[in-house]
């Protein structure tokens, strides 16, 4: 998969004072998909609707989180063991850490990570 395989939507589909159907979120889109759904103060929730292997990368100034809505999301971390998450499970990656998500079934994750960042990495 390269990064122009990537379907990844930066706009905030519903800002604030909106209800998000998340499941019929989940349902409509197809892995690689990734939107923003929302902004809160200075960070921004998105969806990730994942099938297999992200690149390798890092964010040099800000922290990563995944919340595993459904599936299972392994994070390979560079010098450090895989984690898993399973459904319901969170995991926050700190800044500068080189790391890589893998899915191995259909996916669904929220993220939650500072606004302006670049999803791909630094």
């Amino acid at each position: 998969m390269t990064r122009q395989d990537y379907d990844i939507h930066l706009d905030d589909k519903y800002g604030s004072l909106a209800l998000i159907d998340i499941p019929a979120e989940v349902a409509a889109h197809v892995p690689w998909f990734n939107q923003t759904l929302t902004t809160v103060n200075d960070s921004v929730v998105r969806l990730g609707i994942l099938d297999g292997d992200f690149h390798w990368h890092k964010h040099d100034d800000t922290d990563e989180f995944f919340l595993v809505l459904d599936g299972r999301l392994l994070i390979d971390l560079e010098d450090r063991d895989t984690v898993v998450l399973e459904r319901h499970h969170g995991y926050t990656v700190p800044r500068g850490v080189v790391h890589r998500t893998r899915a191995p079934v259909r996916t669904s994750i929220l993220m939650v990570e500072a606004a302006g960042v670049v999803p791909t990495g630094d």
